[in-house]
């Protein structure tokens, strides 16, 4: 309905910052000047009360200075205004004023001016009257049928009625049933006063019942002196319309019966004088004011209703007759006679957009243009045509689900990793015991091409590291323009990370608004959580990683753990963490392997992956391409599911204090309320050692959140474990296996599916659901397996059996030859496994290997296969002996 917007007929911004809302707009011919023609009177919220007298201005003309008769501050905040006969002796209308604590009446004057400046308006402070209540809103009529004169009703905040007889205070009564004050308005025509309570119900009370009833300062009297006093105060008649009310407006025209409007939250209702519903109208939008005015058709009356979508609808009874488009939310209209113009549509926004308006419709002056015609090119056309399908063909060859990356980026952010360590670390509250605790400055950069708006860095490492500043915004970026930040990264927790990798991501806006986000990653030197040590000899694990090419001194590939001048550390190295576990490295002399060892199984993760770099990149720059990593031992299962059952302990014990903390809390607010009630209570009673009981509760309270705490401190530094044990293992199954990249991708989103681990989601019950999908897919033994159906509801398990035992159903299966992959189809699956297949393992033998104490799974490689096959006369200790080093 853009094509109806109302026609401005003359507006203006009322003041600065200023708050204004139903009750602050009146129209009326305040001045008495007997023209008919009205005047706009408005208050604000900041205490400014305004009246104006508008004219038409040419188009492009803004308000004319003389159009502002009277602006006036009264210092308090003006609640509503309303304009009649509220002075006793005189028939002429005056201005009254409402306030939160005092009602004022006013007479507005003008002075014809002599000279250019024109006339000047003035008020005059008639009366006033000082209330002992809050005010809400008030409504105003001749009262108990008086002639030529208006009576004032106000109702306070707390519910009580409040009658003014012009200079003098009549009365005051209380709503029965009152929680919240609602619309107030008066019906002539009944002597009865309408409003909508909290109880979603329009409630009538008649003017002689109200004063007759209970005086409203007796209320605190005994019921038998109440009874003496006056009379009970009734309602009259109750309609419940199911909503809140937002306004009431009764109206009688001479053509239409008196109706009592509601508009509500979602309907606007026609009353009788009776309480009956005349018609009802059902709106698809949230109203926010609402005026009756008389209507041309006999019999009907018009109804203005403004709405939170900036639209004015008219309607003619329930039939939607016009709708125009307002340029703010009206929260107050009215229609007023203004220039021997009748019918001017007057509304107010609550930031005080004063709007005349009348409505009416802009044409559309676009012609459309005329069509060159031509002559087709058929050949052309469907030589174009062809080439379009070509290109659509190839777009959809494609399964890439991300878009490609563009030749040259918008924005590009790169971190520079210093090669020494701090001189002075920059490690703050640091929780490692060590003497040194060093640090390593990371230097970011961002390059803009384009402008980049809002543009935002966020740093990540993986606990237990940390940096010194994880967040930077920047202002806009211009195009070619680069920011530069410096940070440094140190550990904070007292245990090693399970990743020596960061990463930086920024997000900005681009000038069109489209959001983007770049991220580089960065990795981190293995100086920063160990340092060189003496090499153990002892160790109760140990990894030998088998390579292709002569094994490589120390010298070349770890030059800054080695000291030059020491020749014992070619061969052999030892690395201390700052955590306390010692690691050491050893490569033979005599065959192409390496050793590590180390007495904890986690911490064997960051030195095995360090060494597998490092041996990829010495080689690259040799330009040897054939160069490769195997790995030919047995993986270290059992150590493995120990730490396994170390992190779900912790887990099963975080959920057991997560249930005494609620169990003791119930207990503490029980014993709470009873002493309260105690305290309350008018006769002292003995509190039979309710206090000693809260004190006691409240130190149980205390010891298990400390506990809990120290338990979720335990938890984190269990799972940090567990994650670098998932690495290796993972690292060591793709070895053993061979595995490609893409299947090594699918192993890690299997075991590592979580970054965080928490009593909702837990690494157990993820892991155990992944492995199972596999198990019943890509490694299954049969199509029957593939048709059994997963819970697709993860919760904690009692325990982690049957985790260990699809882990190790798992590690054989592969062993069997099984393949990862992702696809579903049989076909697919069976040509990707190795000639012998899967062969169906017995679930008896597969518990028996499970359940050894102290046993290590061993999986043969296919080249043992191969060997014991052609020297079948190899005792299982000789086979072993080949594996050393």
């Amino acid at each position: 309905m853009s094509l109806f917007k109302a026609r401005d007929w003359w507006s203006t911004i009322l003041g600065e910052k200023e708050e204004f809302d139903q009750g602050c707009l009146c129209v009326a011919d305040v001045d008495n000047s007997g023209s008919g023609q009205d005047k706009i009177i408005v208050g604000s919220y900041m205490g400014y009360l305004r009246i104006f007298n508008p004219h038409a201005v040419k188009p492009g003309d803004g308000v004319q200075p003389e159009d502002l008769l009277l602006e006036v501050q009264l210092r308090e905040p003006i609640l509503q205004v309303e304009v009649g006969k509220f002075v006793s002796g005189t028939e002429g209308l005056h201005l009254a004023v409402l306030h939160c604590r005092k009602l004022c009446v006013y007479a507005v004057s003008g002075t014809l001016g002599n000279v250019e400046h024109g006339n000047q308006y003035q008020i005059k402070l008639m009366y006033e009257h000082n209330l002992q209540r809050t005010a809400c809103n008030m409504t105003y009529g001749p009262f108990g049928g008086v002639k030529g004169r208006d009576l004032i009703c106000i109702q306070s905040m707390d519910g009580m009625l409040m009658l003014f007889e012009q200079e003098s205070y009549a009365f005051g009564r209380f709503l029965p049933g009152f929680l919240l004050p609602g619309p107030l308005t008066y019906s002539s025509r009944t002597d009865s006063f309408i409003t909508v309570s909290s109880c979603r119900k329009v409630e009538s009370y008649k003017y002689q019942v109200l004063a007759f009833a209970t005086d409203a300062d007796e209320r605190q009297e005994t019921e038998q002196q109440k009874l003496s006093s006056g009379k009970r105060l009734a309602v009259d008649w109750v309609l419940n319309i199911g909503e809140q009310a937002l306004d009431i407006c009764v109206v009688s025209f001479n053509q239409a019966v008196s109706s009592v409007f509601v508009l509500g939250e979602r309907n606007f209702f026609c009353l009788k004088d009776n309480g009956q519903i005349r018609f009802m109208k059902k709106l698809d939008y949230s109203p926010s004011c609402f005026i009756p005015y008389c209507s041309v058709k006999e019999g009907t009356i018009n109804t203005l209703v403004g709405n939170h979508n900036k639209m004015l609808n008219v309607y003619q009874d329930v039939t939607l007759k016009w709708a125009t488009q307002l340029p703010h939310i009206p929260v107050s209209v009215k229609v007023a006679n203004l220039q021997d113009l009748k019918g001017v549509i007057v509304t107010l926004s609550d930031n005080g957009h004063l709007q005349c308006s009348y409505l009416g419709t802009d044409p559309s002056l676009f012609q459309a243009p005329r069509v060159d015609s031509r002559e087709i090119n058929y050949e052309e056309f469907d030589a174009e045509m062809k080439e379009l399908q070509k290109i659509i063909k190839e777009a959809t060859k494609t399964q890439d689900i991300l878009p490609k990356s563009e030749k040259y980026r918008d924005l590009i952010v790169t971190a520079e990793v210093s090669p020494d360590l701090d001189a002075e670390s920059q490690a703050i509250d640091s929780e490692v015991k060590a003497e040194a605790i060093p640090s390593v400055t990371v230097k970011i950069t961002i390059q803009s091409r384009v402008t980049a708006q809002k543009p935002n860095l966020a740093v990540c490492v993986q606990a237990p590291l940390a940096v010194t500043c994880d967040q930077f915004v920047f202002d806009d970026l211009e195009p070619d323009s680069s920011e530069t930040v410096v940070l440094s990264v140190f550990l904070k927790g007292n245990c090693s990370p399970s990743e020596l990798e960061g990463n930086c991501m920024v997000s900005y806006n681009m000038p069109t608004g489209i959001p983007k986000v770049a991220q580089c990653n960065f990795r981190l030197p293995l100086r920063l959580i160990c340092f060189p040590a003496q090499p153990s000899k002892a160790a109760n694990h140990k990894l030998t990683i088998d390579t292709n090419k002569p094994p490589i001194s120390f010298l070349t590939i770890f030059p800054d753990f080695v000291d030059p001048s020491e020749d014992d550390q070619a061969n052999v190295l030892g690395f201390q963490f700052l955590t306390g576990s010692k690691t050491t490295l050893l490569a033979s002399k005599t065959s192409q392997r390496y050793r590590i060892q180390s007495d904890q199984l986690e911490d064997l993760w960051l030195i095995t992956k360090e060494l597998t770099l490092r041996l990829k990149e010495h080689f690259k720059k040799q330009n040897c391409k054939d160069f490769a990593c195997t790995f030919s031992g047995s993986i270290p299962l059992q150590e493995y599911f120990e730490l396994i059952d170390r992190h779900f302990e912790l887990r099963l014990s975080a959920e057991k204090f997560r249930e005494l903390l609620s169990e003791r809390a119930v207990q503490f607010r029980a014993i709470e309320r009873r002493l309260l009630t105690r305290f309350k209570d008018k006769t002292p009673a003995p509190l039979q050692h309710l206090d000693t009981l809260l004190e006691g509760t409240f130190r149980e309270v205390i010891a298990l959140a400390d506990a809990a705490e120290e338990n979720q401190a335990n938890m984190f530094q269990a799972f940090t474990k567990l994650k670098s044990a998932t690495h290796l293992v993972i690292m060591l199954i793709s070895l053993w296996q061979k595995l490609s990249t893409d299947q090594v991708a699918i192993l890690e989103a299997t075991f590592l599916p979580l970054a965080e681990d928490t009593q909702e989601l837990g690494w157990e019950e993820t892991v155990d659901a992944a492995i199972s999908y596999l198990l019943r897919t890509c490694l299954s033994k049969s199509s029957k397996e593939q048709a059994l159906t997963l819970s697709s509801q993860l919760c904690m398990p009692k325990d982690t059996s049957r985790l260990k035992k699809n882990i190790t159903l798992f590690c054989d299966r592969l062993a069997k030859g099984g393949r990862l992959s992702l696809s579903t189809d049989l076909t697919t699956q069976q040509a990707a496994v190795m000639t012998g297949g899967c062969t169906t393992i017995p679930e008896s033998d597969l518990e028996e290997r499970t359940v050894i104490p102290g046993s290590t799974t061993t999986f043969p490689s296919h080249r043992q296969i191969a060997k014991q096959k052609s020297k079948p006369g190899l005792s299982e200790d000789a086979a072993e002996e080949t594996e050393k080093p």
